[in-house]
């Protein structure tokens, strides 16, 4: 087997190419995007190669065939905020060979050991931990647009190496055909009526005054989370512009207390509905395609990717309002057609929005799980995360 650094734009093709081959039978499968690969690793569209480094490899048997490819990457923002120094490896892909995988392990260890790392978690992001984010242990369903999907002899490959976990993330779904509990709705009628309070939706016409409001509260929401770092307004500008051919601004709320924003969520349509035949190519024929299928309402199911609510309005139970409002959207004629609508991800140091889900009769759908490797060998208490916000 052979392990080569991708440096090359045939390189780059072929590590998008090992993907579609491990799944080319798999039905669930959806290829993400091509160009939103590549961005991962391209410092004039990744700011996080302003702190940080990245690197990824291709291997290939003795065939030459392409049987594997992971990435390593440091963002130093957060590598020193642990018991130890940690790095991160993802997008690992490899067909079911035990050493294959090893030595896939073993490049993203060395390559960070040599830059002063001592640990290094997995499976994650270069980015935000919205996208390409945790290994998928359960729930091997269609995944919606920027959930990991993988194989499930993967799980096995990653214990076997010494990969313990670190956190557990739950994606639910939410039944749209099926009325909310009524106890939610007694709880949300009054709350939405509490005085001071304000409701509002995304408006891409003022797009650069609600991303501010979205860095304020996540940053005042998330801070006391363990090694939490700041939002960037070039992050949150560039995904939202990104999904800007489906977006739905209504899909997007704000709570504002006397015209200061305190909560927001974020939820968009699963456009997987519609990249699936695609195969990960955007050309011009796929874009109109993808445009065609956008109009004929072929997408009938969301995805809730973040919520936050500054601390010293976290139990005033704003989660349920911003519900309330959105229940009345998808009783709009315009999105009768969406019939359910995934929570993702809600990591196991966040009960309160597990409990939230519970109360609006969500049920389980999937299970992902972000694993540390610690290259001594040894545990200490960081593996075995559990911040309680």
């Amino acid at each position: 087997m052979k392990l080569t650094e991708v440096n090359s734009p045939r390189l780059r093709r072929q590590f998008l190419a090992v993907a579609k081959d491990i799944y080319k039978d798999d039905e669930a499968w959806v290829c993400p995007l091509d160009e939103t690969v590549d961005a991962v690793f391209n410092p004039e569209k990744n700011h996080f190669f302003e702190k940080g480094e990245a690197a990824r490899w291709i291997l290939t048997n003795d065939d030459g065939k392409l049987i594997g490819r992971v990435a390593a990457f440091i963002n130093r923002k957060k590598a020193y905020g642990y018991d130890q120094p940690t790095g991160g490896m993802g997008f690992f892909e490899c067909i079911d060979d035990q050493d294959a995988a090893f030595m896939l392990f073993d490049q993203c260890k060395q390559w960070l050991k040599d830059r002063g790392m001592e640990a290094m978690d997995g499976p994650i992001n270069f980015g935000e931990n919205d996208n390409f984010w945790g290994l998928l242990v359960e729930g091997f369903t269609h995944p919606s647009f920027g959930m990991p999907y993988n194989k499930p002899y993967y799980e096995k490959m990653f214990k076997d190496y010494g990969f313990a976990e670190y956190f557990e993330q739950v994606t639910n779904h939410l039944d749209l055909t099926v009325p909310f509990p009524e106890r939610f709705w007694k709880i949300a009628d009054w709350v939405r009526q509490k005085p001071g309070f304000e409701w509002r939706h995304f408006e891409l016409a003022d797009a650069d005054k609600y991303i501010a409001d979205i860095k304020e509260i996540y940053d005042e929401a998330w801070q006391f989370h363990e090694n939490f770092t700041p939002l960037e307004i070039s992050t949150i500008k560039s995904e939202l512009m990104q999904t800007k051919s489906f977006l739905e601004e209504e899909f997007i709320w704000f709570v504002y207390h006397e015209n200061v924003p305190v909560a927001f969520l974020v939820m968009f349509p699963d456009v997987n509905q519609l990249l699936k035949p695609l195969n990960g190519k955007l050309h011009l024929m796929n874009k109109i395609r993808f445009w065609w299928m956008n109009k004929q309402r072929k997408i009938n199911r969301a995805r809730i990717t973040i919520m936050g609510v500054k601390p010293q309005f976290q139990r005033f139970g704003l989660e349920s309002g911003i519900f309330w409002h959105m229940q009345q959207v998808m009783d709009k004629p315009e999105f009768k057609h969406y019939k359910e609508v995934e929570l993702s991800w809600v990591g196991d140091f966040n009960p309160k929005m597990r409990a939230l889900h519970e109360s609006v009769g969500a049920h389980f759908g999937k299970r992902h799980r972000t694993y540390r490797h610690i290259f001594n060998g040894q545990t200490n208490d960081s593996q075995h995360h559990k911040t309680i916000l």
